[in-house]
C-alpha cells in the first residue's frame, strides 16, 4: 500500500502546484502583456469611462445604432447564451418578437435585408460588433433621428469598419455611437 500512497501523494502535490500556482501566474503574466492589462479596455469620452472596448452594450433609442441582442442584459459578469436550441418555441418567440421590433424601428426594410446577428443573440451576450450589413441596414432610421443625410450615416459607417487580415469586416457599435455624437453634439 506504501508503494502505492507515496507516488500518488507525490503526483497530487506535483499537479497542486502547477494547476493552482504556475498555470494562474502564467495566465496572470499573459494578462499584463494584454491591452488594459487583463482588466479590459475602458473607453473615455471627456475623462470619464463611457464603455468597454470589447463588450457589447445596449443602444435602444432610435438616434444611435443598435448593438447585438445580448441574453444576458449585456451583463459581463454573467456573460452566456441563451442555451435554447433554434427550434424551441420560447426562443423563436423571442427572435420574432426581436424582428418585429427592428421591422418596426426601421421602416423600409424588409425582413429578407434583416442579418441574424440583429436578432440573435451572440454565444457570450456580449458581442460588441456588427457586421457592415447590420450597421447598414439601420442608417435610416439614425440618420432620419439625427436629421443628417443617409450618405453621411453611412460613410461614417465605413470609416468606423474595421478589416482584419482574416477577420470578416466588422464594425464596434460603441465606437460608431461615439462618433455620431461627435458628429452632432447635443444628441
Amino acid at each position: 500500500m506504501k508503494n502505492n500512497l507515496l507516488p500518488a501523494f507525490r503526483l497530487t502535490l506535483v499537479l497542486l502546484v502547477l494547476c493552482a500556482v504556475v498555470y494562474p501566474l502564467l495566465i496572470w503574466g499573459g494578462a499584463q502583456l494584454a491591452p488594459g492589462q487583463g482588466r479590459g479596455v475602458t473607453v473615455r469620452q471627456n475623462s470619464r469611462v463611457v464603455g468597454y472596448a470589447n463588450v457589447g452594450q445596449k443602444f435602444d433609442r432610435p438616434e444611435y445604432f443598435n448593438g447585438r441582442p445580448s441574453a444576458v442584459d449585456y451583463n459581463a459578469a454573467g456573460s452566456a447564451g441563451s442555451n435554447k436550441g433554434p427550434s424551441n418555441p420560447e426562443y423563436l418567440a423571442v427572435v420574432q418578437q426581436r424582428l418585429d421590433t427592428l421591422l418596426l424601428q426601421n421602416p423600409g426594410v424588409t425582413k429578407a435585408q434583416v442579418p441574424a446577428e440583429l436578432i440573435t443573440a451572440s454565444g457570450s451576450g456580449l458581442d460588441p460588433h456588427l457586421s457592415p450589413r447590420g450597421a447598414a441596414v439601420q442608417v435610416a432610421r439614425v440618420a432620419r433621428a439625427r436629421n443628417l443625410d443617409a450618405a453621411r450615416v453611412q460613410a461614417l459607417v465605413q470609416a468606423n469598419t474595421e478589416t482584419g487580415l482574416v477577420a470578416p469586416a466588422r464594425v464596434n457599435v460603441l465606437q460608431l455611437n461615439l462618433a455620431l455624437d461627435a458628429l452632432t453634439p447635443g444628441k
